[in-house]
């Protein structure tokens, strides 16, 4: 006999009446709740009642297809000696007048069908046995034990594990058929026979690209990660293509081992890529009560000289308004990235930015010049070092200095989310310390800037709809004075990176005017709740902690706590996120909420 998995079929199998039979269905109860559950949702008698109404030949045909289809749901979940009765309006389905019988009732009476079952026993695995060379791994992998329930989809799923098992010890051609089960219902046991045909473990032979157009297939070959001669490893050949498919360049990324080895034994690939649009352009906007609104424009190029090379051509306009600004400013900027540079899995940045800002921290004109180097160290792990140069001139309290600064800014991030707009698990943190050499008419200066962030999300109920995120970050300045670091490297706390209800740069030191100073040391933590309402509304609440020292030290001075809630809109690009918050512990020239508009989450 042969193990079949539960079907969904096609509802009935017959012709129709002249008028439909109203129906009413009962499933005698077996005593296995789980079981009864699955026999509903396996007849077509339950499922098709209202859906689609039969007459009285329709109706026995769909009740003789209900007796299969249920006998193969028995099946699936070990009952091979179950005994399924259907009844219509009283009577058995080889009545050769049950259709008359139903032809003839009153157009408003409904035919009662009663559903009975006699499940059995549940029969157990009894020999395991293989045709075919299977090493002791496979055969472990195959996961059945003799005495276990002998589930028809368990035994159909341990066929597909036995294959994978194979191919993954390199056996590319690996054949495993339909496992031939045999019931002895004395015992109630079922045997179940492997037949394999591993055929040889391969290696793999040439690789040759379809579908490359601008790109090179040096760089291709380069990303891709495998060589000829290699041993086949379907793992490998799936982190490869993942790889391939992260460059920027590619839309679709397909690897096709051959059906057959070469002359050689060695089994080719083929790569078969589609290279997305070369170039893309972007906008953007956001708005907060603080910072005002921005908007913001880029022109890509992902194909520069043809190794997916990007260039970045881009162009702000922010503080439109906000209490934490004066007036409006921009930023225009450049940015071109060299992939793989030197090495697979390690890219250089090179950008260029110039900017105006007028905040009530203080005014600031600059232009900055940077290059990094960022190196994968693995899955979720990135090291990046780098050279900042910056010109800038700042005003702060009608005081103008200039300032030159050399900045080594170094990093490791860690990244193990599951998105990048809409984390719903797991971890992300860096750790950051800039060395910076102050330069210039305003003085020279050397201090070090540390910097730590971290943040956790936990998908409560496991079905992404529920979540709770935190975040917690804290800097310090060291080697410096507050007022021999530039205003603009100090730290200030307030607005939806730190601590929202309070406007942006407002928590920290102040002048008499009541201007933020800016300090040298700052924490921050936050805790928010998300949840799901709709499929494409959700809703967030959170509250938000943070104090900023002009001491260099963490952990020094007012706390400042803010709380708030916000819905969410679950648009194609991410979430579009709104919040209001509000000050727990206001500032008397504070503001008395703080509303943000964006796309993504908080953090």
């Amino acid at each position: 006999m042969l193990i079949a998995a539960i079907a969904t079929g096609s509802p009935g199998r017959g012709g129709h009446a002249a008028e439909t039979v109203p129906y009413a269905v009962t499933v005698e109860a077996t005593g296995d709740s789980a079981l009864d559950e699955v026999v509903r949702q396996t007849s077509s008698l339950m499922t098709l009642r209202e859906k689609a109404p039969v007459g009285p030949l329709g109706l026995v045909l769909r009740a003789r297809d209900d007796i299969d289809r249920v006998t193969t749901a028995l099946n699936a979940q070990g009952y091979y000696a179950g005994v399924v009765t259907v009844t219509v309006a009283g009577r058995g389905l080889d009545d050769q007048t049950l259709p008359e019988v139903l032809e003839a009732l009153p157009a408003e009476q409904v035919a009662p069908v009663a559903i009975a079952i006699r499940p059995g026993p549940v029969f157990k695995l009894r020999r395991i046995t293989f045709t075919g060379e299977v090493s002791p791994a496979a055969r472990e992998a195959l996961g059945l034990h003799p005495g276990q329930p002998a589930l028809a989809a368990e035994v159909l799923a341990a066929r597909d594990r036995l294959r994978a098992a194979l191919l993954a010890e390199g056996h590319a051609l690996v054949r495993v058929a339909e496992p031939d089960a045999r019931l002895d219902p004395a015992t109630e046991a079922l045997d179940v026979a492997f037949t394999v045909e591993p055929g040889p473990v391969v290696a793999l032979g040439p690789i040759t690209f379809a579908g490359l157009e601008r790109v090179t297939e040096r760089f291709a070959r380069g990303r891709l990660g495998l060589s000829p001669g290699e041993r086949y490893d379907p793992a490998r050949l799936d982190l490869a293509r993942r790889d391939l498919s992260a460059a920027d360049v590619f839309g679709s990324v397909l690897i096709e081992p051959a059906d057959t080895t070469d002359a050689s034994g060695q089994l080719p690939l083929t790569i078969t890529v589609k290279e997305r649009p070369r170039h893309v352009v972007n906008f953007g906007a956001a708005f907060a009560t603080d910072q005002g609104g921005s908007l913001s424009a880029s022109w890509e190029d992902r194909n520069v000289f043809g190794n997916a090379e990007k260039l970045v051509l881009s162009a702000g306009l922010t503080q439109l308004g906000g209490t934490a600004s004066r007036q409006p400013g921009y930023n225009i900027g450049t940015a071109l990235t060299f992939p793989d540079w030197h090495r697979r899995d390690q890219k250089l940045t090179i950008n260029a930015t110039a900017l105006r800002e007028y905040l009530q921290a203080y005014d600031r004109t600059g232009v900055v010049l940077g290059a990094a180097v960022s190196r994968l160290l693995d899955t979720h792990l990135t090291a990046s070092a780098g050279v900042t140069w910056t010109a800038e001139q700042i005003t702060q309290e009608a005081i103008t200095r200039d300032y030159l600064l050399l900045q080594l800014p170094l990093r490791l991030t860690y990244d193990s989310t599951d998105s990048v707009f809409e984390p719903r698990r797991g971890l992300r943190g860096s750790i950051s310390v800039t060395p910076t050499q102050s330069l210039g008419k305003a003085g020279n200066a050397s201090f070090l800037i540390g910097y730590a962030s971290g943040s956790a999300y936990a998908d409560i109920r496991g079905d992404g709809r529920t979540i709770l995120a935190a975040r917690a970050l804290v800097g310090a300045i060291t080697g410096g004075t507050t007022f021999a670091v530039p205003p603009d490297q100090r730290f200030y706390g307030g607005g939806s990176a730190t601590v929202r209800g309070f406007r942006y740069q407002s928590i920290g030191p102040q002048f008499p005017s009541g201007r933020p100073t800016g300090g040298t040391a700052m924490d921050a933590a936050t805790v928010e709740y998300r949840q799901r309402i709709m499929a494409d509304w959700g809703a967030a609440i959170f509250v938000d902690a943070g104090q900023v020292s002009a001491k260099g030290v963490p952990l020094d001075g007012s706390v400042h706590v803010g709380v708030g809630a916000g819905v969410r809109y679950y648009s194609s690009i991410g979430p579009i996120r709104l919040d209001l918050a509000l000050p727990v512990t206001r500032d008397r020239k504070g503001d008395t909420f703080e509303l943000y508009i964006g796309i993504g989450e908080a953090f």
